[in-house]
């Protein structure tokens, strides 16, 4: 155990830091078509707000992925949070990953595959 904590100590605070995970959402998601598991992976989008897009897009289908501010729950602030990830045509693609944070100070790029 102790020659551990004298390993730790040797290389540096970065292999402390390694254990630590984010969370990276790549792909899109398809608002007519995606079932409410897959809106449900979208952030900050539950279970519940996955069933009211549905309800929503059952009277009327989404022209524009702005319109997602129409349902109960999703305000601009949310929308703009989610927007690269919302699609209107297209398989839905969405994947969540635990990906390693980057080191402080490093800039993350969110990417839409």
């Amino acid at each position: 155990m102790g020659a551990l904590v004298l390993s730790l100590l040797l290389c540096g605070p970065g292999v402390a830091e390694a254990g630590k995970l984010r969370t990276q959402y790549t792909g899109t998601v398809n608002l007519n078509e995606a079932t409410a598991e897959q809106l449900d992976l979208l952030p900050g989008v539950g279970e519940k707000a996955a069933q009211r897009i549905i309800e929503h897009r059952k009277k009327r289908p989404f022209q524009r992925v702005e319109e997602l501010v129409r349902v109960k729950g999703f305000g601009k602030k949310k929308f703009l949070k989610l927007k690269a990830h919302l699609a209107l045509a297209g398989p839905t693609t969405l994947r969540v990953e635990q990906v390693p944070a980057p080191p402080e100070g490093k800039e993350v790029v969110a990417t839409n595959n």
